[in-house]
């Protein structure tokens, strides 16, 4: 450990961290655009800039170093300027469609642009005029909105490790080069949407069924059911309808889903998915409540148990089921009814 002093208070800090990750650590607030406590530090956005007495210029809280007896300033009148000309300079060069905009209320440059007080930006020229790539069946990219902050690219490569998408051209003209340009089928793009789930504006959006503003929704945390792995996501609900999925940095997945754990969830709400259990009565299927459908099933158990033996039964479970229903389900059938016929949907 190390000493050091921040805002005029004294802290003492992990050895080999960052000014950024002593900060987060501390509960001190920086600003970031292109960071991503899973990746290697970029510095690239330029919004965590701090000032360190005794320094000439201000540096990048996320890829300098703590040194003992640094004297840090995240708050100073000099970093204030720098960040709000930061912003400035990506307002010049963004469209301002908050009003429409479906990130909006979930977008990290407009929450700093509030919070630093800025409307549009200064540096007057011609906006881009880039042409949207819609050919993703589950998200669109907008290069007008994209600010490089090279987070798709990174994580697409450093954690997704598919490389499936980079930086296109210099200056100006720089956009992250999509996989679709030479058709799908050429492309090493497996549509995770992780790309998606790390955009910190409006250039990669989801396509979704129903338009909703994130304010409207709330997060119900789950465990995704396409596989056994477990992994953690948050359903964003509205009016009682899935209409989105975000993955959960803080389990065993750490923010990454497949396709189907980000995409595939517009079966939630569709028309055709049973609500009630049914049980057919005169030849037709009719809706019944829960307790009548495991009475039923209570029922046929015993009976066909005691006229036909325990191995009269087979048990199919599924991979839709979380590990601990399908160890349940697997003990119900050997250590109750008694038998080893059982199965999984995955060997079909």
């Amino acid at each position: 450990m190390i000493e050091l002093t921040i805002n005029g208070i004294r802290y003492q800090v992990e050895e080999h961290s960052t000014i950024l990750q002593a900060c987060v650590k501390e509960g001190i607030e920086i600003p970031t655009l292109c960071h991503d406590e899973r990746l290697e530090a970029y510095g690239a956005c330029r919004m965590c800039l701090v000032q360190v007495e005794g320094w000439k210029k201000l540096v990048t809280s996320c890829t300098t170093k703590v040194q003992e007896g640094m004297v840090i300033y995240t708050k100073s009148p000099k970093v204030i300027k720098a960040r709000r000309e930061v912003i400035d300079l990506l307002l010049s060069n963004h469209p301002m469609e908050c009003l429409t905009c479906d990130k909006s209320g979930n977008c990290k440059l407009q929450n700093y642009a509030y919070e630093y007080g800025l409307v549009d930006g200064s540096y007057k020229g011609d906006k881009r005029n880039k042409k949207i790539d819609d050919s993703n069946p589950f998200y669109t990219y907008d290069p007008n909105k994209c600010i490089l902050c090279g987070l798709c690219v990174r994580v697409c490569s450093e954690l997704q490790g598919t490389n499936a998408i980079n930086f296109e051209n210099r200056g100006f003209d720089t956009k992250v080069a999509t996989p679709f340009n030479q058709g799908l089928d050429n492309s090493k793009c497996v549509s995770c949407g992780n790309c998606v789930s790390v955009c910190p504006v409006g250039a990669l959006t989801p396509k979704v069924k129903e338009k909703f503003r994130y304010w409207e929704t709330r997060k119900v945390r789950t465990t995704c059911s396409y596989c056994g792995v477990g992994c953690q996501m948050d359903l964003l609900v509205k009016n009682n309808k899935v209409v989105g999925v975000e993955p959960a940095f803080d389990g065993l997945n750490k923010g990454l889903l497949c396709v189907k754990g980000k995409f595939g969830y517009k079966f939630i709400n569709h028309r055709d998915r049973l609500n009630t259990p049914l049980i057919k009565k005169n030849g037709k299927f009719v809706e019944a409540s829960w307790e009548e459908a495991y009475g039923l099933i209570a029922s046929k158990i015993k009976k066909i148990k005691d006229e036909n033996g325990s191995e009269a039964f087979g048990g199919l479970s599924s991979a839709r089921c979380t590990n601990e229903e399908n160890f349940l389900f697997q003990k119900l059938f050997r250590a109750v009814i008694g038998t080893n016929n059982v199965d999984h949907c995955a060997r079909l």
